[in-house]
This record gives C-alpha cells, sequence and structure tokens, in this order.
C-alpha cells in the first residue's frame, strides 16, 4: 500500500511539476495577483516593489554559489573521496544506503543547514558508485534531511532570539536557546524526525522494476590527476605546492583562532571559507584546484538565475503587507493552545514565497508576538513553531533543493514525488510535537 502511494505521488510530480525556474515564475504571477486581489494594490506598486527587491539577495545567492562550488571542489579531493568511500563501504544493501545517507543528512542539517546540503548530496553521490540503489530516492533522502535544519545549532530564528539586541528584543527580551532548541518539545520532535524519516525513505524503496539506477561512471569528478606539464615560469607556479600550502596555512590560522579562540558559532561564510581553504591543501596545487572548479561551476546556473526572482517575491509579500496578512489570518482563530500549530501553518504557507527563515521571521514576528502576548501562549514555543514552518515546507518547495540537485545532476521532478510522502509524515510529528508534548 505504502508503495503504492509512493509510485503516484512521484508519477504526479514528475507530470506536473515544472522546472524550479518555471516554478518561481508561477510564483510571482501568484502572489502578485494575490497582493493587487488580497492587499488591494495597484500593478504598478507591485511591479515597483518586485523590481526594487529583485537584486536584496545577491549576497546571499553569492553565498549560495559557493556552497555548492567549495562543496564539490573540497569533495573531489583524494582524502575526502577516501572517507566517503570508506563511510559509503557501511551500506551493505539498496535500503540499506537509504537509511544511512538520510542519518547523514540530518546529522549534518542540523549542525548547520549549508553543511547539511553539500554533504547529503556527495554523500549520496558516492553510495551510488558502491551500491545498486534508485538513484532518484537516494538524492530525495539526502535532501530530506533538510526537514530539521532550523531545529538545529545553525537555526536562524533561535539563534535570532537569542542575541542581545535582535528586533523584537524590547517584546520578548532575550530568549536562550535551553528553550528553543534545547528544550524538551524541540528534541522529542527531533529524535522523532531522526526515526521516522529513514524508515520512510526505508518504506518508499521502489521495486526493482521501478527502479530507475545511474551508471556510477557517470558520476565520477572529471578532475584530472595526471602529472602536469611545467614548460613555463607560470606552470611552476600553477603547480607550486608552496604556494598553495601558504594561503593553506594562513587559512587554518584564521579557522584556528575562529573556532578555538573566539569559539564563534557556524555561519554560511565561515563554512564556505573553511571547505575552500581545505580544498586548496588537499588538493595540493592551484592548477588542480582549478580544474576542479571547473567541474563544479557547471552545476550552479539554476541558482544564479532563480534568486532574483526569489527576491522580488519576498519584496511583495512583505511591502504590500500580503505575508503579515496571511498570519493574521490564522492566528484570528487560535488559542493559547493551538497558536503553535497555526503559527507552524501559517510558516509552512508563508515559505513557499519566502524561503528564508530569517527573512520569514521579520515577517511574520510582529503578529506571532503579539498574539502569543495576547493569548497567554508560550512564546519560545511559538517561535519555534514558525521556525519548523519554515523548514517543513521544503519538502514541497524545490528552491533549497537547488544546491543538491546540481550536485547530484538531477532536476527537481525526480526527487520532489519522494519529498511530498515526508512532508505529510513530517506535518504530522511536528504538528503533534508542538501542540501536545
Amino acid at each position: 500500500m505504502f508503495k503504492l502511494l509512493t509510485r503516484g505521488s512521484v508519477r504526479l510530480v514528475e507530470r506536473y511539476l515544472p522546472d524550479p525556474y518555471i516554478f518561481v515564475l508561477l510564483l510571482t504571477f501568484l502572489a502578485g495577483l494575490a497582493a493587487v486581489l488580497g492587499e488591494q494594490r495597484t500593478p504598478m506598486e507591485v511591479v515597483r516593489w518586485w523590481g526594487n527587491g529583485f537584486w536584496s539577495l545577491l549576497t546571499f545567492a553569492m553565498q549560495m554559489l559557493l556552497v555548492l562550488l567549495t562543496g564539490h571542489m573540497l569533495a573531489s579531493t583524494p582524502v575526502v573521496k577516501r572517507w566517503l568511500g570508506r563511510l559509503a563501504s557501511l551500506a551493505k544493501s539498496a535500503g540499506g544506503a537509504i537509511i544511512l545517507v538520510t542519518l547523514v543528512s540530518l546529522t549534518a542539517s542540523w549542525i548547520n543547514w549549508g553543511f547539511g546540503l553539500v554533504v547529503g548530496a556527495l554523500f549520496a553521490k558516492e553510495l551510488a558508485r558502491q551500491v545498486r540503489v534508485d538513484y532518484r530516492l537516494l538524492v530525495a533522502s539526502a535532501y530530506s534531511g533538510f526537514l530539521v535544519w532550523h531545529s538545529g545549532l545553525a537555526g536562524s530564528i533561535p539563534l535570532t532570539i537569542a542575541t542581545n539586541g535582535h528586533f523584537a528584543a524590547d517584546k520578548i527580551g532575550i530568549i536562550p536557546t535551553s528553550e528553543t532548541i534545547f528544550s524538551v518539545f524541540n528534541l522529542a520532535i527531533v529524535i522523532a524526525l531522526f526515526v521516522a524519516v529513514p524508515l520512510i525513505n526505508r518504506l518508499m524503496l521502489p521495486s526493482e522494476a521501478d527502479s530507475i539506477y545511474v551508471d556510477p561512471k557517470l558520476l565520477g569528478d572529471n578532475v584530472e590527476d595526471s602529472a602536469l606539464t611545467q614548460d613555463r615560469p607560470a606552470d611552476k607556479l600553477e603547480n607550486s605546492r608552496l604556494i598553495a600550502w601558504l594561503i593553506g596555512v594562513a587559512g587554518l590560522a584564521y579557522m584556528f583562532d575562529y573556532y578555538v579562540v573566539r569559539g564563534a558559532s557556524l555561519n554560511l561564510n565561515v563554512i564556505n571559507f573553511s571547505f575552500l581553504i581545505l580544498a586548496t591543501i588537499l588538493h595540493g596545487t592551484p592548477r588542480r584546484l582549478l580544474q576542479s572548479l571547473d567541474e563544479a561551476i557547471k552545476g550552479g546556473a539554476g541558482i544564479v538565475i532563480q534568486f532574483p526572482f526569489y527576491a522580488g517575491i519576498m519584496a511583495i509579500m512583505i511591502d504590500s503587507g500580503l505575508a503579515a496578512s496571511l498570519s493574521e489570518w490564522f492566528v484570528s482563530f487560535s488559542t493559547a493552545a493551538t497558536l503553535p500549530f497555526w503559527s507552524f501553518i501559517s510558516a509552512g504557507l508563508v515559505n513557499i514565497f519566502v524561503p528564508s527563515g530569517g527573512g520569514q521571521w521579520a515577517v511574520q514576528s510582529p503578529v506571532v508576538i503579539s498574539a502569543a502576548q495576547a493569548l497567554g501562549a508560550d512564546i519560545p514555543r511559538v517561535a519555534m513553531a514558525v521556525a519548523w514552518g519554515d523548514s517543513w515546507t521544503n519538502m514541497l518547495q524545490p528552491f533549497w533543493a537547488l544546491p543538491v540537485l546540481a550536485i547530484a545532476g538531477l532536476k527537481a521532478k525526480d526527487i520532489m514525488g519522494f519529498c511530498l510522502i515526508q512532508l505529510f509524515v513530517s506535518g504530522i510529528i511536528i504538528s503533534v510535537g508542538l501542540t501536545w508534548l
């Protein structure tokens, strides 16, 4: 029965889910129409907000592109290839590969979302080289670990409200992570998902007839490791291990200062920096690093073209008041007990249009904080409900799957049918945890 349901979901998505670029265009039209009809805005106002906001995520877009590139470059080094190979050798069957990649991705995503996306995708490729398993489900399983990112160590909402001087501090004060990330209800949800998500992925494993495999030879990294000529003085520089090590030592010194001396937290910039420095050292020479970059950059086109459109959608949702109106509508019929649930649902809906945890909290926090205070609801729980809603509908919204798909060489329609099943199962688990634990 479960396999039949999965088969139907996969076929539905394969047939009707367009390329993520078409998806973002349709979301743009839908957001604009909703702002005109629901918020009584003029079409020209909507177009102006859209155009003004179009480039507001350039920094973030570059960060995401570097997640893909630096992750690829690090994974193509001989040392990392061997490490991934040894870990992948633990999987002796297709089912074992599915469970293993899910657990690795869940763990990495809980530590940091960018780290989880890259590690999960790279590990899925390595597993596919060693185990005969449906490649679509393998990559979908790697992406499904992303479900827990906002409940983990790099969750933008819990970290924001735990920071002195955050924008809502005058209303709710400083809320420590012991009441959010490390609260009993949040850890219970995380543990439940660590059990349920791998099992659901395993249950979705298609039959031999329905499985789609990939030739391991097609998953190889085309980085040339052969001896390189040094006919010119410039060749000697490009093949110089000394240059690579000088930069590498400087980078390691900074990383020691950042992680050990200052004890600073993980963020996307420092992860990209760490990946790049390690790749520089482990490739050994600048030329080998650049060869790996040439191979890595082929998959970055989707990120480059789609992020500006999502920035435009975000501007429409925020500037028109549409995001706030959606949140207000959901909380209007809530009670103290049900406010976390409805905040979770509203955050999931908003996330489809505004797939940014920090941006989403800026939009929804005035509404949910006021409602929580008026109803006497638990503010840390309501804040985590918004965080969970933001990560939950990523199983429907292909935006964050772009780096994974680029690394794996698949399209959104190949994996989102499996993710749709996880959307429903995880939604039930999270709702129960937010409402009754």
